[in-house]
């Protein structure tokens, strides 16, 4: 992980807001979460900006709206509510709610625009393609199957000619390549980088920044006729954000943007194209991460398998749900939800696994009259360490649990229970301690179960509480 500065600004992409929040949303704004909170304890939380928000423009917002009988403002309003509604219970600790339909952010835009167009990047022609609604982009031939999108099947594709404005990207994509090559920022997993290397190598066309048909959106400075096109828009809210927000300027350029594989090309081309070509310090490092299944089939509401992060959270509760996210699948890549099998590893790791292992330690503290004198670890062991710095979550979580179930065997063979009092209290010292250092470790991943653990092998008496993770039947 780059060290080039104390501060660590981190971001997901700011979630669409033509529908409800899904499981999807919910695993990238975790995991943007966990780093935040990593870093928090590592440089202090004065160094940190967590940054998420919501995508208000454009025509799937419009449609979206329509639909519910509602202004795209409205409706705008209702859906941005229930993203802070599911990362308030999902112990979501972003520093800045993002929302592109702020009038600070439109100025910023508007500017950023108009100092490309003065400089000659922007020009004005004809384009016809066809374009994706659920992808709000003219779609290239390699996106294209069986006259379907790739990432909307379902959807029908509109043929469109408009007369727009052009940025001139392939007069970028020579610098981005050069960058990319000499890591000037990087792209992961590896995969992806070599996608946008292939993307660059076979050839870019420039793209247009504006729609003439689309009234829901920013109007260009130069042409009022015209808004702004909405991955523009959206794209620009990470920089917009360090001029709105008081004392956020410091953290440019963002440490770690965080997203899912279909809007990569965006984050990784389009975005540092844009950049650079307002001479702008580029991102450090782009991660995209895999799409999920549910039981082997993609998510879609017409076959009914769309997931509600709000209902595993109710069945849950939030640091079950965090655990479940992070440890399920391997980070970067693609991975399957089976609610049966979210069942079977909450038991198994966290009711079976540090719940029991909680219990069985204060148990043996408090039939013992231990007198502890231990205090809480402020740091996070080495191999949460090495884990967090490859941008590895999930390798960092998975490392805790294995040192969980190596300390109970551990216990299984000391027999501690068989102990003189003096060599229990020795051993019931030593247990305490690395308990709260497991407890400092989790913090990022499960902070609440983490500051419960805190306080529990904290006392000077310890005592056994609730279960911290009742098993399901």
């Amino acid at each position: 992980m780059e060290k080039e500065s104390a501060n660590f600004y981190v971001t997901t992409p700011i979630y669409y807001v033509n529908d409800k929040p899904h499981i999807g949303h919910a695993y990238t704004t975790v995991i943007a979460d966990v780093f935040a909170r990593y870093h928090r304890k590592i440089e202090g939380k004065e160094n940190v900006f967590f940054l998420t928000g919501t995508d208000e423009h454009g025509s799937k917002v419009a449609k979206s709206a329509k639909s519910h009988n509602s202004s795209p403002q409205k409706f705008s309003d209702i859906i941005s509510e229930e993203y802070k509604k599911l990362w308030k219970n999902l112990d979501i600790s972003y520093d800045e709610f993002f929302r592109t339909t702020d009038p600070r952010h439109e100025k910023v835009v508007q500017d950023y625009l108009q100092q490309l167009f003065d400089n000659g990047y922007i020009y004005k022609a004809n384009y016809k393609g066809l374009y994706c609604v659920g992808c709000e982009k003219f779609l290239p031939s390699d996106e294209i199957i069986n006259g379907a999108c790739i990432y909307h099947p379902n959807s029908t594709l509109i043929e469109q000619e408009e007369e727009n404005y052009f940025f001139k990207l392939k007069d970028f994509s020579s610098l981005v390549l050069n960058e990319i090559k000499k890591q000037g920022y990087k792209i992961l997993p590896p995969e992806r980088e070599n996608e946008i290397l292939s993307k660059i190598n076979s050839g870019i066309n420039d793209i247009s920044i504006s729609r003439s048909g689309v009234s829901w959106g920013i109007q260009l400075p130069w042409d009022p006729s015209q808004t702004v096109y909405v991955w523009v828009d959206a794209l620009l809210n990470y920089y917009s954000a360090t001029k709105i927000y008081p004392g956020r300027e410091k953290f440019w350029p963002p440490a770690l943007h965080l997203m899912a594989k279909d809007i990569l090309w965006f984050h990784a081309l389009v975005w540092e194209s844009l950049l650079l070509a307002n001479k702008i310090e580029l991102p450090r490092v782009v991660f995209a991460h895999g799409f999920f299944t549910v039981n082997g089939q993609k998510m879609s509401k017409t076959l009914g398998n769309i997931i509600d992060p709000m209902a595993l959270i109710n069945e849950y509760g939030s640091d079950a749900v965090r655990y479940l996210l992070i440890s399920s699948f391997s980070f970067g890549n693609d991975g399957d939800i089976s609610l049966e099998k979210f069942k079977e590893k909450y038991n198994s790791d966290l009711a079976n696994g540090i719940g029991n292992l909680v219990a069985r330690i204060a148990k043996l503290c408090e039939t013992s009259d231990f007198n502890n004198t231990n205090n809480p670890v402020e740091s996070f062991s080495s191999e949460v360490t090495k884990w967090m710095d490859q941008y590895r979550p999930d390798e960092a979580i998975k490392s805790i649990w294995k040192n969980i179930a190596d300390f109970d065997r551990d216990i299984g063979g000391d027999e501690p229970w068989k102990l003189e009092p003096d060599k229990l209290k020795t051993k019931l010292h030593s247990y305490v301690g690395r308990i709260l250092s497991i407890a400092s470790d989790m913090e990022p991943f499960l902070p609440k179960t983490s500051d419960v653990i805190s306080k529990i092998f904290s006392q000077n008496k310890i005592r056994k509480s609730n279960s911290l993770f009742p098993r399901k039947s």
